[in-house]
């Protein structure tokens, strides 16, 4: 099996912690260049039709595209250590926290880079009060990440989760949005502490 992914990008880190939480280690990483537009080539197209990594390739050839795609697929072959839950009421909640975490912190972490930076603006039109208003979704949910932390380890119940591991590489890269947890954030910087400390974490 292959990976195709960009080392440095959030999402395929996400896989990486994924991964190594499951200690699955016999796959191979091929690197992409984004800002070079290797993934904008027709031969990636084939293998992710949105030119986005990270892409799981098959032995067979099949590719798997998404971040939770990818997940799934290893959760469900390799069910112990389960990072999305056991129960019914635990992937409940597990994938509340998620989704949770997804839509209100990692996809506006994404998007204030992408709009304030200029990272891409060879190939998007960056509009910086967007960005702006991004920044300002992401530490409104810092916020409430904090406040929901007060009682509990970690964000989903009482193990580490998939929610976490997201919630983990957005904070990482809100660096380059010069976004960190304050002083008045103590739960929250409690549970960064906890969950950079895995091993994973190096992934």
């Amino acid at each position: 099996m292959k990976i195709y992914e960009m080392k440095i990008a959030p999402n395929p880190r996400r896989v990486r912690i994924f991964l190594a939480e499951k200690e699955i280690d016999n796959i191979e990483f091929v690197q992409m260049d984004l800002q070079k537009g290797e993934n904008l080539s027709e031969e990636f197209r084939k293998k992710s039709p949105l030119t986005k990594v990270p892409v799981l390739e098959l032995d067979d050839g099949q590719c798997i595209c998404e971040t939770l795609a990818i997940c799934r697929y290893f959760e469900e072959r390799f069910p112990e250590k389960s990072l999305m839950g056991k129960s019914p009421l635990e992937k409940a909640n597990i994938e509340m926290w998620q989704r949770w975490v997804e839509l209100y912190f990692f996809l506006p972490t994404g998007m204030c880079f992408q709009h304030t930076s200029g990272y891409f603006k060879d190939r998007m039109n960056p509009i910086k009060a967007w960005g702006e208003e991004c920044h300002s979704q992401v530490t409104k949910f810092m916020t409430f990440m904090n406040r929901h932390l007060a009682t509990r380890d970690y964000l989903a119940g009482d193990a580490f989760s998939i929610a976490d591991i997201t919630a983990l590489c957005a904070m990482d890269f809100n660096r380059v949005n010069d976004i960190s947890i304050s002083d008045d954030q103590p739960h929250l910087k409690r549970w960064y502490q906890l969950v950079s400390s895995r091993p994973s974490a190096k992934a």
